[in-house]
């Protein structure tokens, strides 16, 4: 039985990742809009934020299987569903892009895409519980438009990309979506920036992780039932292409 259970009006939010940056920002953003939330990262941070915010949480790593089982399992045993996911990652290795060891590319592997394939596999069953629901997957404008300064990153999300694809086709008539989030140029304090990083976004500004958070939101949510399998560019505007 769970120790705590979740009202069906109540939704239950799992923030992996969320410890600092988008992934901190989302556990704060979910829990200001009733959600549930239960948040993971290896230094604790997540942890202690979600439970002052009247939630839950445990340290560990998106990399490795039992925690993700755990946090998934803490999300039911406390609050008895889950209906969001956001998946977030800290950062991999960087550097010119045939200096990149094997190993760093196995490892961004399992940093950016594995973690996502692995989340899905222990939570759809849930999601399907609880009549449907959402994943969202924080990403990088790069994915598309990459640049060489995030080798392992832009690779593996543009292979995060066919992924969530492949996953919104086989699992929409479930009513289960998932989707990724484009980030640019993000950052607690945006007025800490200096004007020549900006000089190239239309808007000339640096995104705020509490507005990339709205937006995770908001591919969580109700607002947007009918968007699955997209990459979502919340980017300023710097993506070249159209």
């Amino acid at each position: 039985m769970p120790e705590t259970s979740s009202p069906a009006s109540e939704k239950v939010a799992i923030v992996v990742g969320g410890g600092s940056g988008i992934g901190a920002a989302c556990v704060r953003e979910f829990a200001a809009n009733g959600y549930r939330v239960v948040a993971m990262s290896p230094s604790g941070r997540a942890r202690a934020l979600a439970e002052s915010l009247g939630g839950a949480g445990l340290d560990g790593s998106n990399t490795s299987i039992e925690d993700l089982q755990a946090c998934v399992d803490l999300a039911v045993s406390r609050y008895g569903r889950v209906d969001a996911v956001v998946n977030s990652s800290g950062h991999a290795a960087r550097g010119p892009v045939l200096e990149i060891t094997d190993e760093q590319w196995f490892e961004g592997v399992d940093l950016y895409l594995l973690n996502v394939v692995r989340m899905a596999r222990l939570v759809t069953p849930h999601l399907v519980a609880s009549g449907g629901g959402a994943i969202v997957n924080i990403s990088t404008a790069g994915a598309f438009e990459p640049g060489p300064m995030f080798p392992v990153s832009v690779t593996m999300r543009a292979a995060l990309a066919s992924f969530t694809k492949l996953y919104a086709n086989e699992y929409g008539p479930q009513g289960i979506r998932m989707n990724n989030v484009l980030t640019g140029l993000t950052k607690d304090d945006p007025s800490v920036v200096p004007a020549e990083w900006t000089s190239g976004i239309p808007l000339r500004r640096a995104q705020s992780t509490a507005e990339a958070a709205r937006v995770v939101r908001f591919l969580a949510g109700e607002e947007s039932a009918y968007m699955t399998g997209q990459n979502l560019r919340v980017d300023g505007g710097e993506t070249k292409s159209v």
